[in-house]
Parts: C-alpha cells; structure tokens; sequence
C-alpha cells in the first residue's frame, strides 16, 4: 500500500487514498498497525481520501488506537495539501467533507506550491450536550477533582471535545491528560489543553489528545484555547498559539474560527499489509 507521512506543526499523520472503499471495513485496525512507531510507520492518526456526495473530498480521521475523530485541525491542512500535490483536487479553495461537516480550506500558493494553508473551523458550542460532559451548566471555568489533583477547566465542542485549563505550563506533567480524558465526567472523553497566556497576542499551549495522546500540535485544541481566552479576555480575536512542533496563527470571530498553519510531507514510500 503506499502512503505518504506528513506533519503539521509535528502533529504527524499517514496519509492513504481508499477512493473505492477497500479499506473500510479493516481500517480500525490497520490504523493502529500504520501508527505504531516500532513497528509500523508511526504516527498521531491516519487520514483516509474518500470520493464525497457533499464536497470536493472527504477526509476520514482515525486515531493511532484505532478511534475515530470527527475533526483534526493540523490533519485537515495535510490532508488538503496532500490532495492537491497529488491533483485529486487541483483547487485554492477546496471544500472538504468531514465528520463535523464540511469545512473549507484556503490554499497559499507560489508557483503553484503550498506555503500555507487556512482553515474555516467553523463553529463551536458550550453546550453540555454537544460535548457531551454530565453537567446541566455550561462549564466554564468550573472546579473539578481528577486523580486528587484540582482543576480549573472550561470545555467545548470544537470539531471534536476539548478541555482547556488555564495556567503556567510548567505546573503540570501532560501525562495529567490521560486522566482527565478518560474521566467519567466526559461521556465521550476529551481532548485537554494546557493553555498559558503569555500577552494579549501570544498563548502557549501543550495538549494530550483523546486516543493519540500527547502531540506536537493541535489544531482544534489552539482553537479552544483561543476561544476560552476571549472569554475571560485575555488575549485579542487574533491570537499566536506556540505549540511544541511550532506556531500557529488562530483568529477568533463570533460565528467562526480561521486556523492558520503549515502542512509539511516527511516522505513516501510502500508497506506490506
């Protein structure tokens, strides 16, 4: 099968074309197969080219245990360069299908090379039932005891659920994710944030995701972060996220987030299966 491995801001993915369906039924399991780092490709998750009824293309993400995520912001980048280095879809604006609807990406091109892409990430909701967490209020900087360690958390649906916890990054081990992601007060789990303000422009993020765990870079989880930063006003709409696989530019509106970012390709090449 080839393949071709692909980051963006570290946040690394394995990206396979499935246009006719072959994969669907084994894709679970040979994701984890793929992502293995000793005895696999390795990577974060795998992104899946499918044919779309609704859009140009549709993006399938399945995490590296083998899960599926509705959205992934530093995968959708990948995935829209990806198709259009391989002339799938040979367009600067390319609407994408994926489980969290169809989002739009916007190439940056130079001699028809991509130098940056930005992503519409849509909407996001503080609705109890959209993340799911058990919870009749909206939480948001709400106390809560995981592991007998306290916490201040404000959680979201942003493409998939997030938990963002505002404080010095170097307070906490990002090993803490695991627990709090797989707390019964998530009903679907979380993907965590740790989330530093360093001025009213810049954060400082470090995330443990659900079912990858701790990545170089989160697309949705800097977009959460953002968004809990404008709600307690801590940073402007336009916001510099400084991920440890690099930067990412995030701007906050009412009814929309734009996502800013690289998309790199490692190599290519063909495994056995």
């Amino acid at each position: 099968m080839k393949f071709t491995k692909m980051h963006g801001t570290g946040n690394d993915f394995i990206v396979i074309e499935d246009l006719d369906e072959e994969l669907k039924e084994k894709e679970s399991e040979l994701s984890k197969k793929l992502c293995h780092r000793r005895f696999g490709i390795g990577g974060d998750g795998v992104l899946v080219v499918r044919k779309s009824n609704i859009a140009d293309v549709k993006m399938e993400i399945i995490n590296s245990d083998g899960s599926y995520a509705e959205m992934c912001g530093n995968g959708i980048r990948c995935f829209a360069r990806y198709v259009y280095d391989k002339s799938i879809i040979k367009k600067d604006i390319i609407n994408i299908e994926t489980g969290d609807g169809v989002k739009i990406a916007y190439l940056q091109l130079e001699d028809n090379q991509v130098v940056g892409i930005k992503i519409n990430m849509g909407k996001y909701s503080l609705e109890p039932k959209n993340i799911p967490v058990k919870s009749e209020e909206k939480v948001i900087n709400k106390d809560i005891i995981i592991n007998k360690n306290e916490y201040k958390i404000t959680s979201m649906f942003m493409g998939v659920p997030h938990t963002v916890i505002m404080c010095k990054l170097e307070e906490h081990d990002i090993e803490e994710g695991k627990f709090i992601e797989q707390c019964d007060f998530f009903e679907q789990g979380t993907n965590v944030n740790f989330c530093e303000v360093v001025d009213k422009n810049t954060i400082k993020v470090k995330t443990w995701e659900r079912g990858a765990g701790p990545t170089l870079a989160c697309g949705t989880g800097s977009c959460s972060c953002v968004i809990a930063c404008n709600l307690f006003g801590y940073t402007n709409s336009s916001v510099r996220v400084i991920v440890p696989g690099g930067e990412l530019k995030i701007q906050y509106l009412p009814e929309k987030v734009f996502m800013t970012g690289p998309a790199e390709i490692v190599y290519e090449g063909e495994i056995l299966i």
